[in-house]
C-alpha cells in the first residue's frame, strides 16, 4: 500500500485553515486548497500493515488501504470506484466525519495516523472534477414503489440504494430543502450546502422523486402513504432534544442548539431574512462539550458575541492516550475544534445549578459549581466542591447535551411501529413491528454520527429490497455484524 517507506518519508499533513480573524466574517468552508503533490505524499503513508484495523473503525467498512493505493498511483477512476462501493456520499463524510478510521489506523500506534478523511474528500472532489461521478439511473425498474420519510443522511442513502435496485423511490421531507441535519444542523463553515445540492441533482437525474414541504400527518397522512407504496422507510432522526431540567430553563434566551443553528442555515440559504436568535453583543453560554456545542461557538463568534463560555460536565480529557485507553479504541483525548480556535473559554467538571433572570423572564445569569469525579462501587460519580458556586453573566444560553430519540409527534404510531421504553422503535433486521415499515439512522439506533446514518440507510435498503423481491443484490455487511448491531439498537 502506498510507498514502501512512505510512513517514514512523510509526516502527516492536512489543509491549512484560514486565519480565524478572517473566517469569522463569513460562513464559507474554513480550509485552504491542498496540493496534489501533498495529497500523494499523504496517500503514500498508508503502509502494508497486514491487518487493516481502519476497516473495522469505519462504520461503512470503507476499503481504505486500496483507495489510498489508488490515490498514490493517481488512478482516480479506481479510487472513486472503490470508495463508492461502500459509501454513497464521500463528499459529505470527507468533510464532517470525526474519522473513527483514523483512530484505528495501525500507524497511529506510535505515529500520526494516515489522513484518511482528507484523502476521502479529495477522491470525491477529483472524481467530480474529472466527470467520474455522474448520473447512473438503473437499467430496469421493478415496478415497486418505496416511500422514504426524512431526507437526512440515512434517508438519502436508503433512497439512493433502493433507486439503484430499480424501485421507484419518493423521498418525503417536511422542510423546504433536502438534507435534514446536513442542511439544517451542520454550519456552512463545515459543510457548504452546494455540496448537498450537487448530490441531490444527481439523484434527481437518476430517478429519485423529492417531495419537500411535506409533513406526515399534516400535508399527507400515513395511511395514504401505506396504501400508495409497497414499503416505507422511516428515517427522521433523533430529533427529541435532551432537556437540562434546572430552574429557569424556560427563561427567554435559553434555547436548544438546533433552534439557533437551523435558523442560521436558513438565513445563509435565503429562506429567511434574519435569525430570530441573535448572539451579537451577548454573553453566550454553551452547555455541552460535543460537536453541536462547538458549532454554536463558531456561529456565535460570527454573530459577534461579547463572550462565549462552553461548559462540560465531564473532566478535562488528557492530551494523549492513557494506558486505560489504548489503540485501537477511540481516543478519549482533548479535542480542539476550529470553532474553539476562533475564541471561547472552555470549562470542565462543571455542574449547572439554575438560570437567573429579570422581571421580564429574560435570562441574565447561570449559577454553577465545580465538581470532582470519584470512583465508587465500580462506577464514576461526582461531588460538588464546597465554596465554588458562582453565577456567570448570561444573556443567551444554548443547550447541546444530546437527544433522547425520535420526535414524540405520533409519526411512529401513525405507521404502526411500536416503541420500547426508551422511546426508540422496536426493530429486527431494520424492520419495525409493521412488516411494511422499515427504520434507519438515528431514529432506529439513537443519536449517532453521519457516517453511521449512511451505513444504516444502506443496510435498511437491503432489507427493503429483500422484502419486496425475495432476495437482494445490493451490497451489505456480514450478518454477524448485524447481530451485534441489533443488540446495540435493542
Amino acid at each position: 500500500m502506498g510507498a514502501k517507506d512512505g510512513f517514514i518519508q512523510f509526516k502527516r499533513e492536512t489543509p491549512v485553515s484560514r486565519d480565524p480573524k478572517e473566517r469569522i466574517g463569513d460562513y464559507r468552508e474554513i480550509y485552504e486548497p491542498f496540493s496534489g503533490e501533498k495529497l500523494n505524499h499523504q496517500a503514500a503513508r498508508c503502509m502494508d500493515c497486514g491487518v487493516p484495523f481502519c476497516h473495522n473503525g469505519c462504520p461503512l467498512g470503507n476499503v481504505i488501504p486500496e483507495f489510498n493505493d489508488a490515490v498514490y498511483n493517481q488512478e482516480w477512476g479506481q479510487a472513486i470506484s472503490i470508495l463508492r462501493s461502500t459509501n454513497n456520499f464521500p463528499e459529505f463524510t470527507g468533510r464532517i466525519c470525526p474519522a473513527p478510521c483514523e483512530a484505528s489506523c495501525v500507524l497511529g500506534i506510535n505515529k500520526d495516523p494516515v489522513a484518511i478523511e482528507l484523502i476521502e474528500k479529495s477522491i470525491a472532489e477529483k472524481a467530480y472534477e474529472l466527470g467520474l461521478i455522474k448520473a447512473n439511473p438503473p437499467e430496469k425498474r421493478t415496478g415497486k414503489k418505496v416511500a422514504v420519510i426524512g431526507s437526512g443522511p440515512a434517508g438519502l442513502a436508503a433512497a439512493d440504494q433502493l433507486n439503484q435496485a430499480g424501485h421507484e423511490v419518493t423521498l418525503f421531507e417536511k422542510d423546504a430543502k433536502v438534507g435534514g441535519l446536513l442542511r439544517y444542523g451542520i454550519p456552512d463553515f463545515k459543510l457548504e450546502k452546494w455540496v448537498i445540492d450537487r448530490r441531490v441533482e444527481l439523484m434527481l437525474q437518476e430517478g429519485v422523486t423529492f417531495s419537500t414541504k411535506t409533513e406526515i400527518g399534516k400535508t399527507i397522512q400515513a395511511d395514504e402513504i401505506l396504501k400508495s407504496f409497497d414499503a416505507v422507510v422511516l428515517s427522521t432522526g433523533a430529533a427529541q432534544p435532551r432537556r437540562l431540567n434546572i430552574k429557569g430553563d424556560k427563561f427567554k434566551g435559553v434555547h436548544f442548539a438546533m433552534e439557533f443553528l437551523g435558523k442560521q442555515n436558513q438565513v445563509i440559504s435565503g429562506e429567511i431574512e434574519e435569525n430570530p436568535i441573535s448572539a451579537k453583543g451577548k454573553h453566550v453560554i454553551v452547555i455541552g462539550g460535543g460537536d453541536t456545542g462547538s458549532d454554536c461557538i463558531g456561529t456565535s463568534n460570527r454573530h459577534g458575541a461579547a463572550s462565549i463560555t462552553q461548559l462540560e460536565l465531564l473532566p478535562k480529557p488528557p492530551k494523549q492516550r492513557t494506558t486505560l485507553n489504548p489503540w485501537p479504541e477511540w481516543p478519549m483525548t482533548l479535542k480542539t475544534s476550529s470553532s474553539h480556535e476562533e475564541g471561547a473559554e472552555r470549562m470542565f467538571s462543571i455542574l449547572t445549578k439554575e438560570f437567573t433572570g429579570n422581571d421580564a423572564d429574560e435570562v441574565t445569569g447561570l449559577t454553577l459549581v465545580d465538581i470532582e469525579w470519584k470512583e465508587k462501587g465500580g462506577r464514576m460519580i461526582f461531588e460538588e466542591i464546597p465554596g465554588t458556586e458562582r453565577t456567570l453573566p448570561c444573556d443567551l444560553a444554548f443547550i447541546a447535551i444530546g437527544y433522547m430519540g425520535p420526535a414524540q409527534n405520533g409519526l411512529l404510531q401513525a405507521f404502526g411501529a411500536e416503541t420500547m421504553e426508551n422511546s426508540l422503535p422496536k426493530s429486527k433486521n431494520f424492520q419495525s413491528t409493521n412488516p411494511k415499515v422499515f427504520l434507519a439512522g438515528d431514529m432506529r439506533r439513537g443519536q449517532s454520527l453521519v457516517v453511521w446514518a449512511i451505513s444504516e440507510g444502506r443496510e435498511a435498503a437491503v432489507k427493503v429490497d429483500e422484502y419486496l423481491m425475495g432476495t437482494s443484490s445490493l451490497p451489505q455487511k456480514d450478518e454477524s455484524f448485524f447481530q451485534v448491531e441489533e443488540q446495540i439498537a435493542g
